[in-house]
């Protein structure tokens, strides 16, 4: 992941709402859930939400799949991991094995 790449992830979660969504999607897992079962949950308009769903997807931390008349979104796991590894890469100057417990979780996921 590159700086830009990231600047964009970020930029899309800084928002309630996106966030929201995404941290809903994230416990869902890779199956993921149709745009208006998100809309549901969250209690958002449908119409307010498929805008915020277009950002995260173009950003690169939400996946879509259509399945018939639905989409179906769900978060791009490999895509955050890699938001992650751009964030830890410089961690304590480059000497990783002090930053243990960082990389610790990171081996568990």
């Amino acid at each position: 992941m590159n700086k830009d790449q990231a600047i964009d992830a970020f930029t899309a979660l800084a928002h309630p709402t996106r966030l929201e969504v995404f941290r809903l999607l994230v416990r869902i897992g890779p199956e993921g859930l149709p745009a208006l079962e998100i809309s549901r949950k969250l209690g958002t308009k449908p119409s307010t939400l498929s805008g915020h769903l277009s950002i995260l997807k173009r950003a690169g931390v939400l996946n879509a799949t259509r399945y018939q008349r639905e989409i179906h979104y769900a978060a791009n796991l490999k895509s955050v991991n890699a938001l992650v590894q751009f964030l830890i890469a410089d961690c304590c100057g480059g000497q990783i094995e002090n930053c243990s417990e960082i990389v610790a979780l990171l081996e568990a996921n």
